[in-house]
């Protein structure tokens, strides 16, 4: 990364410190045409930096960005284990998740806790907002080799633990999570997925699945820190909000809340240090309307600044990635 002004790079993509990389489309008015033409160039600049911003496809409507998606060649995935309920725009094309625009996301990498994260995510601008609320990234890699090695290591050895209590009330309902009540059906799915389960006596259902914190990307094999350890845990909710979520439902009874593989609880110390070092490695560029963020999922871990006014912005998913193996954890209801 160059210290002073931007420069070009040889794929012509411009590259400014605490920016993502940039790739400026001039006089095109047909985005899936570009996309189709430009599927071997996007894979080599995402496998050189890790994420891109497409500038100048002029991007409309929810039906341009299904057609680039399609015209990439990736497979779309249809998102399973939401956490908020989104709205559908095609297959693997989404709303962004529901959340606060006075609160910032935290930063993660989609669908970490699944056997079969997206490889590849899209976000598409089609209003951008009046002040903040861009996505931002921070490499993976970086982030790991910041952080402490002891921590690394026992996170490498255990993996982390998600425990998640789904009911009517707050997040994902369990048909939004599953796409069924069937308990059959859940239960099969978890079964397969290496998810423990156990049914309430209120009929609410909690989940635990362990899954590794440190994986090898698939293509170049780099250490990445690949996980949602500090974005799902308890210490990262807002004061007011873990408090009331605490005495209404118990620390047992959390919607979700993230451990050290062992179950051992985190620290409050240790998830603001992982936040901490995604903060001194986050780049960000504003959003414009019409603007294209392509993600390697695996590489780069993304975030969404708090903003003020209308905003519009839908992510597809795709090619499904299968990592290493997860810990072992026992499977079955418990």
């Amino acid at each position: 990364m160059p210290s002073i002004e931007s420069t070009i790079s040889p794929l012509g993509l411009e590259l400014e410190p605490g920016r993502p990389a940039l790739l400026r489309v001039r006089d095109t008015d047909d985005p899936a045409g570009w996309a189709a033409a430009s599927r071997e160039g996007l894979a080599s600049a995402l496998a050189e930096h890790g994420a891109v911003v497409i500038r100048g496809l002029a991007l409309h409507d929810t039906t341009d960005v299904a057609a680039v998606l399609d015209r990439l060649g990736v497979q779309p995935m249809a998102e399973k284990e939401t956490f908020a309920a989104r709205e559908t725009y095609g297959p693997g094309l989404y709303s962004a998740s529901p959340w606060p625009p006075n609160q910032p996301m935290c930063m993660h990498h989609e669908l970490s806790y699944t056997l079969d994260p997206p490889g590849l995510l899209l976000f598409a601008c089609l209003s951008e907002p009046t002040v903040g609320g861009a996505t931002c990234v921070a490499d993976a890699a970086a982030v790991l080799d910041a952080l402490p090695g002891d921590l690394v290591d026992r996170f490498e050895r255990d993996g982390w633990l998600l425990t998640r209590t789904y009911n009517d009330e707050i997040g994902a309902t369990l048909t939004e999570a599953f796409g069924t009540t069937d308990r059959d059906v859940v239960e099969a799915y978890c079964r397969s997925q290496d998810i423990s389960w156990a049914w309430q006596p209120d009929g609410s259902l909690r989940t635990a699945q362990r899954r590794r914190a440190v994986v090898r990307h698939p293509v170049d094999g780099r250490r990445c820190w690949f996980n949602q350890v500090a974005f799902l845990n308890e210490w990262t909710l807002a004061p007011e909000v873990r408090e009331y979520l605490v005495e209404e439902y118990g620390t047992d009874g959390l919607p979700f809340n993230t451990f050290h593989g062992d179950g051992e609880p985190l620290d409050e110390d240790v998830v603001r240090l992982v936040n901490a070092a995604y903060e001194d490695r986050t780049v960000r560029t504003p959003w414009q309307a019409g603007d294209l963020l392509a993600v390697d999922n695996v590489r780069t871990a993304h975030s969404r600044e708090a903003y003020e006014g209308p905003r519009s912005v839908v992510v597809a998913m795709a090619s499904p990635t299968r990592l290493d193996a997860p810990p072992t954890i026992e499977s079955g209801s418990r």
